[in-house]
């Protein structure tokens, strides 16, 4: 059934043709005296809706699940999954709801609506703190070219929430072409729900996955292809996470997008001093989730698909041949970014010495504790012609960087080439969303001034761009910046 939601067709998602053993009809529950606190102008007109659309006050009551249209039936999902490691049963969206689709199939996700029969004991609300931290990052992250769900819009109401002090209540509406995990697969499986779990991955091959009907790999079995096929787009989706200093914080199986998605945005964090060991979860007391083990969690993930799969490929050797892919994969794809942000012309080529010079520089910004971000922004400036101080002066074993940079230029004068500054500059940002322009933001936000959020939307949307009257948010963080915790509450 297609309802009107202020003259916009919404449909059913194609997901809730799957019937009630994959999801609940859940009435949101209302929050008081909505209002607008971020709207992302830039995905709306992508979607074919209109700026009056997005000021609309039916929209704004509807996208808080204050007023639910005649005939609109929001849905949560069920799913599990491993979290931290650990086998965590039944989970479930325990405070988001799907509210359908519009015309090109872009489904509309509500996170913070309220309790769902998944919620297992929470209050399913999340708070202003958190949604506006998912907001800008999906943003970010999509103008990075990193593959994400993004946030339509953030509305907030007064309405109190405790979690570790009293906040207030917010509702993130999310866009994706499909929020399915891997935990959906693992729901199904781990309760012998063979059949479902059949009907579950034929959705997913027919609507997302069609190559992998007709693959002649695998002995022409869909259900390996599509491991593969999965594999291989979380191989490059994490690659690219590691290239531009992305630490995911939560990498649970339920976190993880079958479409090959960065998907729930809670403790990350961009890099500021180059620490391999970073864990940017505070409650990740073990570091499973440190920026180094971001690559073998995925693979590890995987593996909890590829046996979620295993009642369909029917094959243990073939499912553990279709996760092979992501060892060559994921390397292959870091290595790609790393030289494109090297500025070599032909990226995709590999050539002697090429991951030396990667794995050197990488020890040399441990090492010295040298800005991530900023270091690669200014490598991009000397290829370009600027003086190699402003890169020099980051180390405090300058000759070792001297040595690093001889070799750089060694290697350069090997392929014939110079660097390509035009391309140094696009892969290599000027701004990223760092924790504590997050929290500056955040801080106004809670007096009802969202001008910060405007501004980092704009700077984050545009993160290769000079914006010369934004230079102070391109720059070092303060020393402070080094204690702010996050965690997965929100």
């Amino acid at each position: 059934m297609t309802i009107q939601l202020h003259g916009v067709p919404l449909h059913p998602t194609q997901f809730s043709v799957l019937g009630d053993a994959f999801q609940t009809r859940v009435v949101p529950q209302a929050l008081p005296a909505p209002y607008w606190v971020c709207r992302n102008a830039s995905l709306a007109r992508e979607l074919g809706l209109s700026d009056e659309w997005m000021r609309s006050h039916e929209v704004l009551e509807t996208l808080t699940g204050s007023h639910v249209p005649v005939g609109l039936q929001p849905t949560a999902s069920v799913y599990s999954g491993h979290q931290f490691g650990q086998w965590a049963g039944q989970l479930g969206d325990g405070r988001a709801l799907s509210l359908g689709a519009l015309e090109n199939g872009v489904e509309l996700q509500l996170k913070g609506t309220g309790r769902t029969p998944y919620s297992r004991g929470g209050d399913g609300r999340a708070v202003l703190r958190s949604s506006i931290r998912e907001f800008l990052c999906s943003e970010a992250m999509h103008g990075l070219g990193i593959a994400t769900t993004r946030a339509l819009c953030v509305t907030g109401s007064d309405a109190p929430i405790y979690r570790e002090t009293l906040e207030s209540a917010a509702v993130v509406t999310r866009t994706s072409p499909s929020f399915i995990r891997f935990g959906h697969f693992e729901h199904f499986s781990h309760n012998n729900m063979h059949a479902e779990l059949k009907q579950l991955a034929d959705f997913v091959i027919d609507n997302f996955y069609s190559e992998c009907r007709d693959s002649a790999n695998y002995a022409g079995n869909p259900y390996a292809a599509l491991l593969d096929a999965v594999s291989q787009r979380t191989a490059k989706m994490v690659a690219k996470w590691q290239a531009v200093g992305f630490c995911h914080g939560v990498m649970n199986t339920d976190n993880m997008s079958i479409l090959g998605l960065t998907l729930d945005y809670g403790p990350f964090q961009f890099l500021d001093a180059f620490n391999p060991a970073h864990i940017c979860n505070h409650t990740d007391s073990l570091g499973r989730y440190a920026y180094n083990k971001q690559p073998n969690v995925a693979y590890w993930n995987l593996f909890c698909l590829g046996q979620a799969l295993l009642p369909l490929i029917e094959d243990q050797e073939l499912a553990l041949a279709a996760l092979e892919p992501y060892k060559t994969a994921f390397p292959a794809a870091l290595m790609t970014q790393m030289r494109k942000k090297l500025g070599f012309a032909d990226p995709e080529k590999a050539f002697e010495g090429d991951r030396q010079l990667v794995e050197t520089i990488q020890n040399l910004l441990a090492q010295d504790k040298v800005d991530y971000t900023l270091f690669w922004r200014n490598l991009s400036h000397v290829a370009a012609g600027k003086p190699v101080d402003s890169v020099r002066d980051m180390f405090i074993d300058r000759a070792a960087f001297d040595a690093w940079m001889l070799q750089y230029s060694e290697l350069l004068r090997q392929q014939i080439r110079r660097p390509q500054p035009n391309l140094m500059l696009k892969i290599n940002p000027k701004y990223v969303l760092r924790n504590y322009l997050g929290e500056q933001a955040i801080a106004k936000a809670k007096l009802k001034d969202f001008s910060e959020v405007e501004t980092l939307l704009k700077l984050v949307q545009a993160p290769f761009d000079e914006h010369p009257d934004s230079e102070r948010y391109a720059g070092l963080p303060p020393d402070w910046a080094a204690d702010i915790e996050i965690s997965c509450s929100s």
